[in-house]
C-alpha cells in the first residue's frame, strides 16, 4: 500500500480536480475524493473527472463517505468517517473487491474497524487543521506511539495513516512512531508549486 495519500481540498486557486491532478503529477498514487456538504450530483461530476486521471497514473481512487456512490462510479474503495456507515455494513454492501478505510482517534476505534474488516485506518488528527470540521482530540506524537504500542501488544496489524495538519518537517518523527504512511491535503495546495511539493514529500 502506498505511503502518501492525498485528500482532495478546494482553495481560491485550485478546484478539487486541479488539486488531485497536481498531486498525481507529483507522484502521489492514492487520491481520496472528499467533498463535504456537496450534493451527490456534484461529487459524481468530479469523480468522473478524476477517475480517468487515476487510471492513467495507476493510482488508487477512493470516495469519502459515500458507499453507494463509490460502487456506482466503480471507484477502488471508500473511506468512512466516524459519523458514517460502519465498516461492517459497508463491507456487506461492497464485498471484498473494494478497499474500505476508516477514521480512528483511539486504539479502541482501530480495534473495532479491524474486527469489522477495514483495509486501512486514517488516524488523527495529528494537530489542528482547518480542512476538517468537528475535529476529534489532537493526538500528537505521543498519541500515535500509544496506539501503535497497543496494536503490537494485541498482535493487531492494519496499515495506519496519520492525518491532520501534517507538514513536511513532521514526516521523519511521524514515520518513526511505527505508522505506515501519511495523508495530506492543505500542506500541498498551500505551497508555491503543489507538483514540486508533492514530489518532495514522496522523495522524503
Amino acid at each position: 500500500m502506498v505511503n502518501i495519500q492525498f485528500i482532495t481540498h478546494t482553495t481560491k486557486r485550485y478546484s478539487y480536480s486541479e488539486g488531485a491532478n497536481m498531486a498525481l503529477q507529483g507522484g502521489c498514487r492514492w487520491i481520496q475524493l472528499r467533498m463535504k456538504d456537496y450534493p451527490e450530483s456534484d461529487i459524481i461530476k468530479v469523480a468522473r473527472e478524476l477517475q480517468p486521471l487515476c487510471i492513467r497514473y495507476h493510482a488508487k481512487f477512493i470516495i469519502d463517505d459515500h458507499v453507494e456512490l463509490a460502487k456506482y462510479v466503480h471507484a477502488d474503495g471508500v473511506h468512512l468517517g466516524k459519523e458514517d456507515m460502519t465498516v461492517a455494513d459497508a463491507r456487506r454492501m461492497l464485498g471484498d473487491e473494494y478497499l474500505i478505510g476508516a477514521t480512528a482517534n483511539t486504539f479502541e476505534d482501530v480495534h473495532k474497524h479491524y474486527i469489522d474488516g477495514a483495509d486501512y485506518i486514517g488516524c488523527g488528527p495529528f494537530r489542528f487543521t482547518e480542512t476538517k470540521k468537528k475535529l476529534s482530540p489532537i493526538l500528537g506524537i505521543d498519541g500515535y506511539v500509544s496506539i501503535i504500542n497497543k496494536m503490537k501488544q494485541n498482535n493487531l496489524r492494519i496499515p495506519i495513516f496519520a492525518i491532520g495538519g501534517i507538514t513536511y518537517n513532521d514526516i521523519p518523527i511521524l514515520m518513526n512512531t511505527g505508522i505506515d504512511g501519511i495523508a495530506v491535503s492543505g500542506s500541498i495546495l498551500r505551497s508555491d508549486s503543489p507538483v514540486d511539493e508533492m514530489r518532495k514529500w514522496i522523495n522524503q
